[in-house]
């Protein structure tokens, strides 16, 4: 970090003076319990309470205003009302304090004219050259060198133990929870953060800034949205370069709340699968359950991304095991059984397990020399790269069994986790306090693992195809400001590279007869203003003949007037009708969130019903594509299922790329693309667009 950064972070996080800026005396007051808190968790530093009636609060000292003090302060921690805020930043930029902490609310999440007001003193701040944590966040702590500065009662009360886990939090009310949480884990804490309404400071910048402090190894996110992602996957990218994995707990796994973009592609690509995407692109771990939170950092410790994910599962206890190994089935983790050099040479030693995928080694498994000698040989085999010990009552009873071998085990550096089905406290201290990693439930260790085989390195961006992307801007362009129709958009796709079903436009006053000399044939009403055409009764497929060709061009005209009295009609176009092997969407749009994603899916009319799609920040590679086709589970009739015909999924995985390409346009010319259906062909013939939609943005 440069040195207005580093000024900032150790105001935030090793202040040497704090004003507290409308601090009380009134020991029932939120605004009273910043100073107490700073005080029982042993702040060495000076405080500084601001408080016109009141000459000393609490034994220290209290000014009128900040204009009045006389040290130089590192932080002012604001919490007068807010129509008060601005005239203590005025006091903050006149004395040169880096950094505001606003505990008010009011702002942006009351509403336009909160945002409006938010947004006039956060361009104050900056101009003045103070930097804003908030507003509505409920403060910041550091433990080395100790800082708790909250209106937070439970960090008041907590005894927070230092340890390696930095957090940040866009919920004020859950700081406490997810600190409680933790040291009933008995894991400590380097840093924990309020983002409040992130209106200046964001999860980005405070996560990359934590990248560099030597008293964090983990960060942990509770994430409602993604502001700034530039800035957090840029740092993320850079956690894992320094070996700090980044792990998210993101709210909005459902589609509640969330308004339906024009094409199907927004439709189906909801909050869940685009943050996925974005986690997945920068590495970022995922956890859906927020135990996980405290319990994976153990298995990263000291760890990065790899290639293979093949977990090895031991068990003294098969219903117990069965709580996780059915999860990770569920989750497509890859669970193998011994091999059999495993087999072979814990028969050697008088041992027999059985070969399946669980090594379940029943009541004789709670025999120290047997359970520490399968776990020794799992540990040690390269036939899988995780291995998990489930335990029974053992756990429970003796712990020394149970516990004792895994933290030999530890040692050895391969990816080690635990799950003891009952209630066993000291054998889960003995694995804290070995940095193994031990699960209290089956959910969290299952989500744990999951999260643990989908970390991958970050990919490198692809470059840009700029001739496809000048191409592109040229047909935009040529549009003059109207909206894209389906011709219009063909010719984009086209542009891109992606091939489309040849097709002529019959205008009102054209006669089917003399346009089409070739049959089976497809009709659909040519209108920027009617996007899902078979909704509006606008197409009609399979026609024979010059005369169901002009009843269906008369159907469709009536339809569309009767349904879209406004539209403006450009003719109906006449495609011929075209057939795959299967039909798939392929879209791209701009996140509001993440930024440009691509998503390929199952197509046809009932795409959205079905959600079988993946989901990728783009641009991508061609590997990247390659893994968006093999993970969309309706086109294994594609990849060769029980002897099927195979379909041309390289050009399949190529059209992708070139449908990600549009993320690099320059100008942003284009808001949303999707080809529904692109056929996808033999093997060895390609692919072909059949319908498209291209939305641009308001500026093109």
């Amino acid at each position: 970090m440069n040195e207005q950064d580093r000024r900032v972070f150790e105001g935030m996080f090793a202040p040497r003076v704090i004003a507290l800026v409308g601090a009380s005396s009134d020991e029932n007051k939120h605004t009273s319990r910043p100073q107490r808190s700073l005080r029982r968790h042993g702040y060495g530093g000076k405080i500084v309470p601001i408080n016109p009636k009141r000459d000393e609060i609490f034994g220290d000292r209290a000014y009128p205003s900040l204009l009045e003090v006389p040290d130089t302060i590192d932080h002012a921690f604001i919490m007068v009302p807010a129509a008060a805020v601005p005239e203590a930043i005025e006091q903050c930029i006149e004395r040169g304090v880096p950094v505001a902490t606003i505990y008010a609310d009011g702002f942006a999440e009351a509403g336009p004219e909160g945002r409006r007001r938010q947004e006039e003193l956060v361009a104050r701040a900056r101009e003045g050259g103070v930097r804003i944590l908030g507003p509505n966040c409920s403060g910041v702590l550091s433990t080395r060198p100790s800082s708790a500065l909250s209106v937070n009662a439970a960090i008041e009360q907590l005894d927070i133990k230092p340890g390696p886990l930095a957090v940040i939090s866009q919920s004020g009310s859950m700081t406490g929870g997810l600190l409680s949480r933790g040291l009933g884990r008995g894991v400590g804490f380097s840093k924990v953060v309020s983002i409040g309404n992130e209106s200046d400071l964001t999860v980005g910048e405070i996560t990359d800034w934590l990248v560099d402090d030597p008293e964090t190894g983990t960060i942990l996110l509770f994430l409602e949205t993604i502001r700034d992602a530039p800035r957090l996957a840029s740092a993320a990218r850079r956690a894992i370069e320094a070996g700090k994995p980044v792990i998210a707990y993101k709210l909005g796994r459902s589609a509640v709340g969330r308004s339906l973009a024009a094409s199907h592609t927004g439709a189906m690509a909801g909050s869940a699968e685009v943050s996925d995407a974005f986690f997945r692109a920068h590495g970022i771990l995922r956890i859906d359950n927020l135990e996980t939170m405290f319990e994976l950092p153990a298995l990263l410790a000291g760890r990065r991304p790899s290639e293979r994910h093949r977990v090895a599962v031991m068990s003294t206890t098969g219903g117990g095991a069965a709580t996780v190994v059915d999860r990770l089935g569920s989750m497509e983790v890859e669970v193998v059984p011994p091999s059999e050099a495993v087999v072979s040479s814990l028969a050697d030693k008088g041992i027999d397990i059985p070969r399946g995928p669980l090594t379940d080694l029943t009541h004789a498994g709670t025999r120290a020399d047997v359970y520490g000698a399968v776990l020794d040989q799992l540990v040690a085999s390269d036939h899988c790269d995780l291995v998990l010990a489930i335990a029974g009552s053992s756990a429970q009873f003796q712990p020394e069994i149970s516990a004792g071998p895994l933290v030999q085990a530890g040692k050895q550096g391969k990816p080690l986790a635990a799950f003891f089905a009952p209630h066993a406290p000291e054998a889960l201290e003995r694995l804290s306090k070995a940095a193994v990693a031990g699960f209290r439930t089956p959910e969290s260790c299952a989500d744990a693992i999951r999260a643990w085989s989908q970390w991958r390195f970050p990919s490198a961006a692809p470059e840009s195809d700029h001739a496809a992307l000048a191409a592109v801007a040229s047909a935009v362009a040529g549009l003059n400001g109207r909206r894209p129709n389906e011709l219009d958009s063909a010719g984009i796709f086209a542009a891109l590279g992606i091939p489309t079903a040849s097709a002529i436009v019959v205008r009102e006053s054209d006669s089917a007869a003399d346009s089409v000399n070739e049959f089976p044939v497809v009709a659909k009403v040519l209108s920027a203003d009617v996007p899902h055409k078979t909704d509006a009764g606008g197409v009609v497929l399979g026609i024979r003949n010059t005369d169901e060709l002009t009843q269906a061009i008369d159907r469709i005209r009536g339809n569309v007037a009767t349904r879209h009295p406004t539209a403006k009609i450009d003719g109906v176009l006449v495609q011929k009708m075209e057939s795959g092997l299967a039909e798939v969407i392929l879209g791209f749009r701009r996140d509001p969130e993440v930024g440009p994603v691509v998503v390929l899916g199952i197509g046809g009319i009932l795409a959205e019903l079905y959600r079988d799609i993946a989901v990728r920040i783009a641009p991508v590679g061609i590997e990247e594509a390659r893994s968006m086709v093999a993970q969309v589970k309706g086109l294994a009739v594609v990849r060769g299922y029980r002897g099927l015909p195979l379909g041309d999924t390289e050009a399949l995985a190529q059209a992708v790329v070139s449908m990600s390409q549009l993320a690099d346009d320059p100008q942003a010319g284009i808001a949303e693309a999707e080809i529904n259906p692109l056929l996808v062909l033999p093997d060895g013939e390609g692919v072909v667009a059949v319908d498209g939609l291209v939305i641009c943005s308001p500026r093109s």
